[in-house]
């Protein structure tokens, strides 16, 4: 089945605010699960905020949280989420973190007690649509095997770096230091679909395509597992101990009882390309790469482009809701007492 981006927003925000969190933090979440499944990174999307809904019932996340925010310094700050969701612990630290940059060329805000902060790229983005450089990390629970390895002991830890585009959506890097996230295994486990080849492991530590024996993600590289492997350890200490938060299986885990708080940190940083030589024609110049790029022999994409044409696609004939998801869906809306998406 699928559904308009406006009616599964407004939906959203609808079930949202019917568990307290506020109308503007709601449409602010609402809008980022849709964004993202407009992109068609469905592990990320509309496809959570059941997760988010079941959390905040539980108690580990605050519908209405206190953010703390400090200055540490002219150009640094640590934010305090507040077990909020980790959607608004995101975006409010990428704020502060541009408006330092805007006054003093840099902007890097620590982030702690948060929780998932869905898809890294949606903040990366947001520095990069006001003309900064944005960059981004976070951690997650244990669910990726060490490169050597046969148990989980780091996250997913993704990273993002997103540059201005003059004409164009920003160039964006989003990406999961893990073969794949481990969202994509739970939709796996839902919709009954294998796995690709070879991007994690069963309790014997061998191969295996079937969700359903899935006990451990492989780490990005393959054969050269051992380089995602080295980016997740640096992101979890840049995310989980730089903030004061625990790493990797020391993280209460995402599906696990939902009333143990996350204690999830992330890192965000906005550069003004404008203190650097070529900074006042960045966004020109990325775009002429990409030209480039465009004019080389076979059919590439830039980092970002295969989000943006999932968008167009999307924004035509809908966002994909599985059977299962709808299901799940609609429950939510009678617990509630939301209008029920069908």
């Amino acid at each position: 089945m699928y559904l308009s981006a406006h009616r599964l927003g407004v939906w959203a925000q609808t079930c949202l605010q019917a568990v307290q969190v506020s109308a503007e933090d709601a449409v602010l979440v609402a809008d980022a699960l849709v964004q993202t499944s407009l992109w068609g990174i469905d592990s990320h999307g509309i496809a959570r905020l059941t997760h988010y809904l079941a959390r905040i019932q539980a108690g580990s996340i605050e519908p209405q949280p206190l953010l703390a925010i400090t200055e540490t310094g002219p150009c640094t700050a640590q934010l305090n989420a507040g077990h909020a969701l980790g959607i608004i612990a995101c975006r409010r630290a990428m704020q502060v973190a541009i408006e330092m940059a805007q006054r003093n060329g840099l902007g890097l805000v620590g982030v702690s007690e948060s929780t998932h902060c869905g898809a890294i790229g949606l903040y990366t983005r947001q520095a990069a649509r006001v003309g900064l450089i944005g960059i981004a990390f976070t951690h997650s629970d244990a669910l990726v095997a060490p490169f050597g390895g046969v148990q989980r002991f780091l996250g997913t830890n993704p990273l993002s770096i997103a540059f201005p585009r003059t004409g164009g959506e920003p160039l964006c890097l989003d990406m999961a230091t893990s073969a794949i996230p481990w969202n994509k295994v739970m939709n796996a486990r839902r919709t009954h679909e294998p796995l690709p080849e070879q991007v994690a492991i069963d309790a014997n530590g061998q191969f295996t395509t079937n969700a359903q024996h899935v006990a451990a993600l492989f780490p990005l590289g393959g054969a050269y597992g051992y380089k995602g492997y080295g980016l997740a350890l640096m992101v979890d200490l840049l995310c989980g101990t730089l903030n004061g938060m625990p790493f990797g299986p020391h993280i209460s885990v995402m599906y696990g009882d939902l009333t143990q708080r996350r204690h999830l940190g992330s890192l965000v940083m906005a550069i003004d390309p404008r203190r650097f030589a070529g900074g006042e024609t960045l966004a020109e110049t990325v775009a002429h790469i990409i030209k480039e790029l465009k004019e080389q022999p076979g059919e590439i994409l830039f980092p970002g482009e295969p989000e943006y044409r999932h968008e167009v696609e999307r924004r035509e004939s809908g966002i994909p809701v599985d059977i299962e998801l709808l299901a799940e869906m609609n429950t939510w809306s009678e617990k509630l007492g939301v209008p029920a998406l069908v």
